[in-house]
């Protein structure tokens, strides 16, 4: 099966929202107030902070880790001097969302969109309640806007306007992910936490600039799915749309040898996806059209777990001087 064909889904509806008022008021009613429940001290490790400061000198002594060694000082001096760092709390999180036309598609009552939109607002309401800053760079037919890095809760009540507010697609060239990733590598200067959420159904190219991003950030790549988009039921003759071009075919899913081609190329692309990831040396949530937001932000919680036991001593063995 081609690409193309590979990345076909069925028609469906548009996407129906609210205000981002009613969203965001829904949200913090029924899953932030479940995740106050469950998260509790968990709320030091998920917001633990990104970088770190600089904050003394002293002599070296012993059993001290030789990586922290300030060796231009040692040198001055005739001593050896070690740096002492203090972690940087404040967290700046940037949130690359991609909202091209393959994101509207949802195969039961939720759409990727949907969930991007519940996940995102969410995250950022968290990070923004603590005193954090989020900002966000909107992707649909190409790059279209940068919302600035901001704290508060009218900060979220934008970025969810914008995401449910934006205007129809229109571009048949297809998504290309390489020029979120590069507008994201110029305009985030400061070390930040960096969602990218997306389904990944780019044009190639992409993982090289996601690597890219990795060397100066956190990243964590958000990949959307839908189980449609693995595995066709037996539905008989339906129409199949590719949302990023438009282009419609007939086909038989009463087929089983369509049905299990549909299934090898989901597999093959799958494959693909987890080693670009791997290579390029991001962490992955995955967020399903049917999965539970508490559930997906309790994965969230345990990576920043397993990312924070050796998250310290890479940065310092990265950069010479202070880690920001």
């Amino acid at each position: 099966m081609s690409t193309q064909a590979s990345r076909s889904e069925p028609v469906a509806a548009p996407v129906r929202a609210g205000s981002a008022e009613q969203i965001l008021r829904r949200l913090e009613w029924t899953v932030l107030r479940r995740l106050d429940g469950l998260l509790q001290g968990d709320y030091r490790t998920l917001f633990r902070g990104v970088g770190l400061d600089l904050a003394d000198l002293r002599e070296y002594q012993h059993h001290d880790d030789v990586r922290y060694i300030d060796w231009n000082v040692t040198a001055r001096l005739q001593t050896p001097y070690v740096r002492e760092y203090t972690e940087s709390r404040e967290i700046t999180a940037w949130m690359l969302l991609d909202l091209s036309a393959s994101i509207d598609f949802g195969s039961g009552r939720t759409s990727k969109h949907a969930v991007s939109r519940d996940f995102v607002a969410l995250l950022a309401r968290l990070l923004t309640r603590h005193g954090n800053r989020v900002g966000a760079i909107f992707y649909g037919n190409g790059v279209e806007s940068v919302l600035p890095a901001r704290s508060g809760r009218t900060q979220v009540l934008q970025l969810l306007h914008r995401m449910t507010k934006r205007p129809p697609h229109r571009s048949t060239q297809g998504t290309d992910l390489r020029e979120l990733l590069r507008t994201a590598a110029r305009t985030i200067r400061k070390r930040s936490l960096v969602f990218v959420v997306s389904d990944f159904f780019s044009a190639p190219g992409w993982a090289a600039a996601l690597a890219q991003l990795v060397q100066r950030h956190e990243v964590i790549a958000v990949r959307l799915y839908d189980p449609l988009e693995h595995r066709l039921p037996d539905l008989g003759l339906v129409t199949m749309q590719d949302a990023e071009t438009g282009e419609q075919m007939f086909v038989d899913t009463h087929d089983l040898a369509f049905r299990r081609r549909f299934e090898q190329a989901a597999e093959r692309r799958e494959s693909a996806l987890r080693e670009a990831f791997a290579a390029a040396g991001a962490d992955v949530l995955e967020l399903s059209t049917d999965d539970d937001l508490v559930d997906a932000i309790l994965r969230f919680a345990d990576l920043r777990k397993r990312r924070g036991r050796f998250g310290e001593a890479s940065a310092l063995a990265a950069t010479p001087g202070s880690v920001q």
